[in-house]
């Protein structure tokens, strides 16, 4: 299994669901330019240039996010990342449709472009409030999303995690600012924020120095 990725963007959350079932994966980083590390196009693979992306052991290509997060839950019952039926598995797809389409797509990816228009970024950043209040009374007296720790709760972290390089602020959320607190001495986020942290600053440090 190789999941190509790119440092703190949203595959790091394929990267926490993979150290918790401790699946053998490789780790294939994926440069600013969408290039790989031998050099060939990233396009050739995924034609959007996009993270992540997962060639599965049997050689299939899988794109998007909350796709791929619960194919790593199915493959791997064993780690218990996903609910199989119920109204458990239809809170585990409504959250990570919220997380894709409210908070990682509405709100971060404008404030985070370095091309969005200052109008965009305004109208992005004035959703902020209303989203983070559902988030905020749903985690209110809970540990997790769901019952235990899941592919959502996965995603969620990786996505609050951009707040710092935003003008967002948690302020107002103590339930989402414990929540956060919390997941990063989780074990797999700890090890998969680390691990992407240093190889964002190497990138960072490479591009300044080039």
């Amino acid at each position: 299994m190789q999941l190509y990725f790119a440092p703190l963007a949203c595959s790091m959350a394929t990267r926490i669901a993979l150290y918790e079932t401790g699946a053998n994966a490789q780790y294939i980083e994926r440069d600013r330019q969408k290039r790989l590390p031998d050099g060939s196009d990233f396009t050739a693979i995924n034609p959007l240039g996009m993270v992540p992306t997962l060639r599965t052991d049997e050689g299939e290509l899988i794109t998007e996010n909350a796709a791929i997060l619960q194919y790593v839950a199915a493959t791997f019952p064993q780690a218990a990342l996903a609910p199989t039926s119920g109204i458990e598995r239809t809170r585990l797809h409504q959250w990570l449709s919220f997380i894709a389409t409210e908070l990682h797509k509405a709100l971060y990816l404008p404030l985070l472009s370095k091309v969005a228009p200052a109008e965009v970024k305004s109208y992005a950043a004035n959703l902020a409030d209303a989203r983070f209040a559902i988030v905020e009374e749903h985690l209110g007296g809970r540990e997790f999303l769901l019952d235990t720790f899941s592919i959502a709760d996965a995603y969620l972290f990786t996505v609050l995690n951009w707040t710092s390089a935003t003008p967002l602020k948690l302020d107002a959320n103590p339930a989402i600012q414990a929540y956060v607190a919390r997941l990063a001495t989780r074990p797999s986020i700890a090890k998969a924020l680390g691990e992407e942290l240093a190889m964002y600053k190497a990138e960072i440090a490479k591009q300044k120095a080039a």
